[in-house]
């Protein structure tokens, strides 16, 4: 759905993962509302921001995700977390736009286009050298490991979001970010 200014979405985002100055237009961004299952079964309702060219997309992966039961633990605007990254991979929440930097650098990421999704990132880590974010997802680092919520090439989340255009962080060769799927617009 559309997000206008004053409306329940903006006032949530505004000045928090939307700044004041932020080069993206509302008109570029949707709000989604899908649903979603957790580990144990239970389902939950999910809430995203994401660029209009993706929109449609996530929907339709995130409800196939819902009828396959893929366990997705929280997904929820990383407003919820005053749009610190780190709170919200820590607390395992899937996220989208969040109008920030890439780690490190200062480069806009794909969130700040609402053209990347988070997925379960506590237990899908973003490695690179010593680095690991967030900081106590250390131990999901090591891939050979089985895990609930663990992101692997071919399982269905990997599946869905390639077949629809995206690309996955942790096919990367510099880095490793297992989480992220990001979209490159044409």
């Amino acid at each position: 759905m559309p997000i206008e200014e004053g409306d329940a979405v903006y006032l949530r985002i505004h000045a928090s993962s939307l700044p004041e100055d932020a080069s993206i237009s509302l008109s570029d961004l949707r709000y989604v509302h899908v649903l979603h299952v957790d580990a144990e079964g239970k389902t939950h309702e999910g809430e995203l921001i994401v660029n209009l060219a993706i929109a449609d997309d996530i929907v339709e992966i995130f409800r196939e995700l819902y009828k396959q039961a893929y366990p997705i633990e929280k997904m929820r605007l990383v407003d919820d977390y005053d749009a610190d990254d780190e709170r919200s991979m820590s607390d395992n929440n899937t996220s989208a736009f969040n109008y920030r930097l890439i780690s490190g650098t200062n480069r806009l990421s794909r969130h700040a286009q609402g053209l990347a999704v988070d997925v379960n990132p506590l237990y899908n880590p973003y490695v690179k050298n010593d680095t690991v974010l967030p900081a106590d997802a250390a131990v999901y680092a090591d891939r050979t490991q089985d895990f609930s919520y663990k992101i692997i090439e071919g399982d269905l989340c990997w599946t869905l979001f390639t077949e629809h255009g995206f690309t996955w962080g942790g096919s990367w060769n510099t880095l490793k970010d297992y989480q992220h799927f990001e979209y490159e617009a044409p």
